[in-house]
Order: C-alpha cells, then sequence, then structure tokens
C-alpha cells in the first residue's frame, strides 16, 4: 500500500495565480496530485512553465468561452485514462470537469456552476448538480471507487459559513442547494473534513472585496467528497488555511491504497 495525496484549489484565475507565486508553492508542496479550479484561461495561452512541471503531466479542460471557467490536473502518476465532461454538451461546454482514472479510483476534479449572477444560473447550477449526482451514483452502483473535488459553491451547513442567517437567501446557502449536498452524502458519499474537523470557523473562500479573510469571515464551499467504498483508505482531510494567491484557499485529503 501506498499513500497518495491529493489537493484541490480554485485559484481564481491560474495566470493571476502564477504572479502570486503559484508555482513556487507547488514545487514546496509536491503534491502526488493537483486539481485545480477556474482557471480562466485556454490551454494555447498558457507559457511552457505552467504546462511542463518537472515529475508532473499536466491536463487541462478549458471553456468555449475565453476566460471562463476551465479545470486542470497534474499529476506525478500517469492516469490511465482522461476525460473532460461527463457526457452532456450543455454542462461540458462550460469547461467544468475533469476526470483521471487512476485504477483504484475515478478522480473528479470539478468547478461546480455559481448560481448568484441570475434565476436561470441557478437553475443551470441546480441542473448540473442533479446531473453530476446522477452520473457517478451510477458508477459506484457498478463498484467504482469515486473521488469528487473541487468548488461545490455552496456552503453545505451553518457552521460552513460565518454569517448563516444574512446568507439564506443567497446563493450559495439556498435550502435547494444545501438539501442537495444532504442527498448527494445520502447516496453513498462522505464530506471528507467534517470526518476530521466539527469545529466552526473552517472556511475555504473569502470576499476580497470587503477583505474578509482577514476577519475571517468565509464560507466552506470546496470539498473533497469519496464514496463510502474508499473510506477505509482515508488518512486526512485538511484545509490549507495559510496558503494565499486567490480568494480561496487549497484543501488536501491523504488515501492510502
Amino acid at each position: 500500500m501506498s499513500d497518495i495525496r491529493i489537493l484541490s484549489w480554485n485559484v481564481n484565475g491560474i495566470r493571476a495565480a502564477h504572479r502570486k507565486g503559484f508555482l513556487e508553492w507547488f514545487r514546496r508542496e509536491r503534491p502526488d496530485v493537483l486539481c485545480i479550479q477556474e482557471t480562466k484561461v485556454q490551454e494555447e495561452q498558457l507559457s511552457d512553465e505552467l504546462t511542463h512541471l518537472e515529475d508532473y503531466r499536466a491536463y487541462f479542460v478549458s471553456a468555449a468561452r475565453k476566460g471562463y471557467s476551465g479545470v486542470a490536473l497534474y499529476s506525478n502518476r500517469e492516469p490511465e485514462r482522461i476525460e473532460s465532461g461527463f457526457g452532456m454538451t450543455r454542462f461540458d461546454e462550460e469547461g467544468r470537469t475533469l476526470v483521471a482514472d487512476y485504477s483504484d479510483f475515478l478522480l473528479y476534479n470539478v468547478y461546480f456552476p455559481n448560481g448568484k449572477a441570475s434565476k436561470e444560473r441557478l437553475q443551470f447550477k441546480m441542473e448540473f448538480y442533479d446531473a453530476f449526482a446522477e452520473h457517478v451514483k451510477a458508477l459506484v452502483e457498478r463498484g467504482k471507487r469515486i473521488v469528487v473535488c473541487g468548488d461545490v459553491n455552496t456552503a453545505h451547513r451553518e457552521i460552513d459559513l460565518a454569517r448563516p442567517r444574512e446568507n439564506e437567501k443567497i446563493s450559495g446557502f439556498l435550502p435547494e442547494e444545501r438539501a442537495w449536498i444532504d442527498r448527494f452524502i445520502e447516496s453513498g458519499f462522505v464530506d471528507t473534513f467534517r470526518l476530521y474537523n466539527q469545529d466552526p470557523g473552517q472556511y475555504t473562500w473569502w470576499d476580497l472585496k470587503t477583505r474578509a479573510r482577514e476577519r475571517n469571515v468565509g464560507w466552506r464551499i470546496d470539498y473533497f467528497f469519496i464514496s463510502e467504498n474508499l473510506k477505509d483508505s482515508l488518512k486526512s482531510a485538511s484545509i490549507l488555511t495559510e496558503v494565499q494567491g486567490s480568494d480561496h484557499c487549497p484543501i488536501a485529503i491523504t488515501l492510502s491504497l
């Protein structure tokens, strides 16, 4: 058996993160796998520095719309297979999902939609949620082991944001969004961080405009979910609060496989 350490981070623009020391941080951290969301870039716009890292293979999925969404994966072990999307064009064209098959498990790196912009985007978000849940649930029923990581864009419970009452009518903490996470967990997935930490004040996103991070007025909207059949392999889960460079901070898990 060997350990595999996986990190996930919404970098809010990979080129902006690069200017803020992303590669220096990555080289210090040296995870086995790093999943990134909201790259906001087409692969051809990236420098060799970001696409050719020593000891890592890099994979990118971009949105059809330039400067929008996008996910990426850096891995020091080559996956058996890489796929973009989960088979539904209207969701996949936004560049939100990258799937890596590591034989022992399937890793889903997902940038879930934000529903704040309009009723239409909230509807799109909920439809994405439901389609994605059905997709991975079917795989679990076939015996697959699944890791889902990324920016889910919803705080699950009151403990997961600093000001729940003020935000109960805001997308990101609406009853229907929170209920989807309930259903997702009930369908056979584990919120890894809460297995290890039940404390309040544990957040992964802070509003930049109000300098909320300085006061820790945040939201926990980034997650590692694993299927129940991987639970015995989970060794740790954490939030890397001290890491700067984005309005989100990275999260991490270690699996022993």
